[in-house]
């Protein structure tokens, strides 16, 4: 019986095979982020707290807590994040054609890759910190899902949770109400806007359990904050974020 994985790369072989990739970076054949661009990227080297001005380094070895004093009432214990998303043409070109027309559903990989070498450069690749873990999307309204055609924080959570061998639990936390774009909104309207929008069909999934949230951009953290908030009411024991870059 063929496997499901073999089916996916034969099928990955033959897109590419008559469909092939380009570098977003350099137009290079053959991949959408080539190593020569991918190195152009400043991954970080560190970890910082979630406070919104002047975010705080943590210290190397802070593993069961990513805040500092002034953000300890966050409900998200942490983030994680490889990518400061002002500072280069090319991370925001990757994530917004990710994102938007034309959709390269299949930029997860690179973008997954990037993180994973984030975690692995600052340490957080460990046992200790995936014991116990489980990786939820942040969810995004249905109806934005079908014009899109999926959930780019569900790919990327799917492509990292292969490469940390950490368990995907997606379609649980959903979105139950329509909101209007976060960009357009007030740190306080934000979190008006987001109030009462999520919503957990099955609890005893993350219950007990190490939860890290996964989207693309972390701007305020409003989002996953309200995320967190559902997560840790259900039972969730921690609710750390994860993004690609970091906004701000």
């Amino acid at each position: 019986m063929i496997s499901p994985k073999h089916v996916d790369n034969v099928k990955e072989f033959l897109l590419e095979l008559f469909f092939p990739s380009f570098c977003l970076g350099c137009q290079k054949e053959g991949t959408l982020l080539c190593y020569d661009c991918q190195s152009t990227l400043e991954i970080s080297e560190y970890h910082y707290c979630l406070c919104n001005k002047n975010p705080l380094r943590l210290p190397p070895g802070q593993t069961n807590n990513g805040k500092c004093q002034s953000c300890q009432d966050r409900k998200l214990s942490g983030l994680y994040f490889a990518l400061p998303y002002q500072e280069k043409f090319l991370t925001k070109k990757l994530i917004y054609q990710f994102k938007y027309e034309p959709y390269i559903k299949n930029l997860a990989k690179s973008l997954a890759g990037i993180l994973a070498e984030h975690l692995e450069i600052t340490g957080k690749n460990i046992d200790p910190i995936w014991e116990n873990s489980i990786l939820v999307p942040v969810p995004m309204e249905l109806k934005k899902q079908k014009n899109r055609g999926y959930n780019q924080a569900q790919e990327l959570a799917r492509e990292l949770g292969q490469m940390l061998n950490v368990p995907l639990a997606a379609g649980n936390l959903v979105k139950i109400k329509a909101t209007l774009p976060q960009m357009e909104l007030s740190a306080k309207d934000r979190q008006n806007n987001l109030k009462n929008a999520f919503f957990l069909k099955n609890p005893k999934e993350i219950q007990g359990k190490k939860v890290f949230l996964v989207d693309d951009v972390y701007t305020t953290g409003a989002t996953m904050e309200e995320c967190a908030n559902v997560l840790r009411t259900q039972g969730a024991q921690q609710v750390w974020g994860i993004a690609i870059a970091r906004e701000g």
